[in-house]
């Protein structure tokens, strides 16, 4: 990968919309609501993913004890989200001596919505699973929770299992494709994504998909490999030392796309 972002000179047309696959952000200092103020374009979020949480019953299948854990990993929202939930419906209380490690400070700071944080040991990475393990790697004596989708990355499970981890993997909530038939007829100068899901959920949707003029934006390595390897041409890629987020990426290409 090369540390700067080469635009196809043939693709780089106007942009005047923008369809964000995820959910709209709370934050009204959001990039993306700078991004629509700075080039005056409008930018629309949809989330291209359904997670629906895994009932108690199911849970309970899977045998899984939630107290005989002494440290949780948490890799995204909806995983804090229905790890609370399972314990609410389990009438679970989780004791404050349990560990977090998180994949993100973003992710960490979600917690609050749950716990105090400031009286929970918190360890946070800083967006890679790679870090995280990292993390982990200096704590092997703890009890490992990790509760994850039916659909998730091998990477923290494998490296769990090569050093022998005390780890036990939940599903807590499953990830399908949402319904998106209501954008059939709507066209957006450029469709962000960041998951290889995003990417499934666009074709299960319209299965004859033609890319045309839209820009293909991906975030990840893994993102941008369903893109190529759904056929699509890949517009816009980050992160890249010059462009670690989505919105800064998109923010080099519509600069020069629309000549700011």
């Amino acid at each position: 990968m090369s540390d700067t972002i080469n635009f196809d000179q043939d693709r780089l047309k106007k942009v005047t919309s923008l369809l964000v696959s995820q959910s709209r952000p709370a934050d009204e200092n959001s990039p993306y609501y700078e991004l629509a103020r700075k080039y005056n374009i409008k930018v629309d979020f949809r989330p291209f993913i359904q997670v629906d949480g895994v009932s108690y019953k199911d849970f309970r299948k899977q045998k899984v004890n939630i107290l005989d854990h002494t440290a949780v990993i948490f890799t995204s929202r909806n995983a804090i989200d229905h790890f609370f939930r399972i314990c609410n419906e389990g009438r679970v209380e989780v004791p404050a001596t349990m560990k977090y490690f998180c994949i993100s400070e973003q992710t960490a700071n979600y917690l609050q919505k749950y716990i105090v944080i400031r009286k929970r040991k918190i360890f946070t990475g800083t967006k890679t699973a790679a870090e995280l393990i990292e993390l982990m790697r200096k704590h092997k004596k703890e009890k490992f929770l990790y509760p994850c989708s039916d659909v998730r990355k091998n990477d923290i499970p494998e490296f769990a299992d090569t050093e022998e981890f005390h780890f036990t993997e939940a599903t807590m909530y499953q990830t399908g494709s949402a319904d998106l038939s209501d954008l059939e007829d709507v066209y957006y100068d450029i469709i962000a994504f960041f998951s290889p899901s995003g990417i499934k959920s666009l074709f299960d949707n319209f299965p004859d998909f033609k890319q045309n003029n839209t820009r293909i934006a991906a975030f990840g390595p893994t993102t941008a490999k369903a893109v190529e390897d759904a056929g699509l041409f890949l517009d816009i890629q980050a992160p890249l030392p010059n462009a670690p987020s989505m919105t800064g990426a998109l923010d080099l290409y519509i600069s020069k796309a629309n000549n700011v």
